[in-house]
């Protein structure tokens, strides 16, 4: 490992950052006695860490892990953004323990509130390069131990806070159950509430949350989190004792401000729905407000209208800036015949959409004989009783 930090070593890392790794490794077969391999290796990585982790990505002598630790890490943004939960809750910062250390961004994060962090990993040479870059990062109060969440949770510790992030068994699977995960933390539930007063549990945005709150007895609030208006994480904060229906919270973070819309399901199934076809503005919402299934108590709380039950696109005559999602101004209502479609777009280019609708995107563009590009959207969708096609332009907030 220590090898990768020789001066030639990273001297070529950075002198190819752009460079294709597969072509690196056959045109050299070492360098400073470092096989090519291990050091195309950390070219991707740091690569990939480039807009996911611009603070290791920025700091000299950081190692990489092989890609799947790499991919299956947070990012800087979701990582801080657990940090802020921390603080909205007022919970204790003395201590923090992550029993599924990984390649230790949550952990580094976390150790920037916590007087103390312990960091848990079985897999003792990811162990070692997370060691290293915490060092690196100054992560002085982060205590490294090689040793599975079961074993960790024999021994005689108290926490203000345990975080986990559970892995899926068959990673082919898209939608899945936590006690299907590895480590099962229904299964260590108990034993994790010996230990604290509040758990975070972090997983796919593939899980789905209905599933997850029937296995989780309490769960105190559900964090539905976007990056860019990409679902990335669902996160699950418990409490030792706690009752009553949790908040489920959206949350989509845009690199001018953050997106947050808070609601119960009891809210959702309660909330009057208006109906009506498209008006001066449409308005689709993030991400996240799609993913906590938020399709009744969206446009009841911005006194929006919606299109159709299954088309979770939201209309009114008057504009409403601070809606979570993106806002389309409506240009004109057109027919479905090329020659039409393309009078609204001279160019022949467009940045073509579909909301239930009989066609995809990409059909439809094809079918318009458009291209992408433009400022200009078409955007296709269904009401009750006919199908839309609307010319708009996207209203940035």
């Amino acid at each position: 490992m220590l090898s990768l930090l020789s001066e030639k070593v990273q001297q070529f890392i950075h002198q190819h950052a752009n460079d294709d790794e597969r072509e690196l490794v056959l045109k050299y077969k070492e360098v400073d006695g470092v096989p090519l391999a291990r050091i195309a290796e950390q070219i991707a990585g740091r690569r990939k860490a480039k807009d996911k982790l611009p603070t290791f990505y920025s700091t000299s002598g950081i190692l990489y892990p092989p890609s799947l630790n790499l991919e299956q890490s947070s990012s800087e943004q979701t990582a801080a953004f657990k940090t802020r939960i921390i603080e909205e809750e007022s919970i204790g910062k003395e201590t923090a323990v992550d029993l599924t250390g990984g390649f230790g961004v949550d952990v580094y994060f976390l150790s920037r509130i916590f007087r103390k962090v312990e960091y848990i990993e079985p897999d003792e040479s990811l162990l070692q390069i997370v060691q290293h870059n915490h060092k690196t990062l100054r992560g002085y109060n982060i205590s490294h131990h090689h040793t599975k969440a079961e074993n960790f949770l024999e021994s005689s510790w108290k926490a203000d806070l345990v975080f986990i992030d559970p892995s899926r068994r068959n990673k082919g699977q898209k939608v899945f159950k936590l006690s299907d995960c590895e480590p099962d933390v229904t299964a260590l539930y108990k034993n994790i509430f010996e230990k604290t007063e509040h758990l975070l549990i972090k997983t796919s945005p593939l899980l789905d949350i209905q599933q997850a709150l029937r296995e989780l007895p309490t769960v105190y609030k559900v964090y539905v989190l976007s990056v860019a208006n990409e679902c990335k994480e669902l996160l699950f904060l418990c409490k030792r004792m706690v009752h009553g229906e949790p908040e489920i919270v959206t949350v989509n973070i845009l690199s001018t401000h953050i997106e947050r819309f808070s609601f119960t399901k009891v809210q959702e199934q309660q909330a009057a729905v208006d109906y009506s076809s498209p008006l001066a503005y449409l308005y689709e919402p993030n991400t996240s407000l799609l993913k906590a299934g938020a399709f009744r108590i969206v446009g009841s709380s911005y006194g929006l209208s919606k299109i159709d039950v299954s088309t979770h696109l939201y209309t009114s005559a008057e504009y409403r800036s601070d809606f979570p999602g993106r806002i389309f101004q409506v240009e004109a209502l057109v027919k479905n015949d090329p020659k039409v479609i393309q009078t609204y777009f001279p160019e022949g280019k467009a940045n073509v959409m579909t909301r239930n609708y009989p066609l995809s995107a990409e059909e439809l563009k094809k079918k318009a004989k458009l291209k992408d590009g433009g400022n200009k959207f078409l955007i296709g969708f269904s009401g009750p009783k006919e199908k839309f096609l609307a010319v708009a332009r996207r209203v940035l907030v």
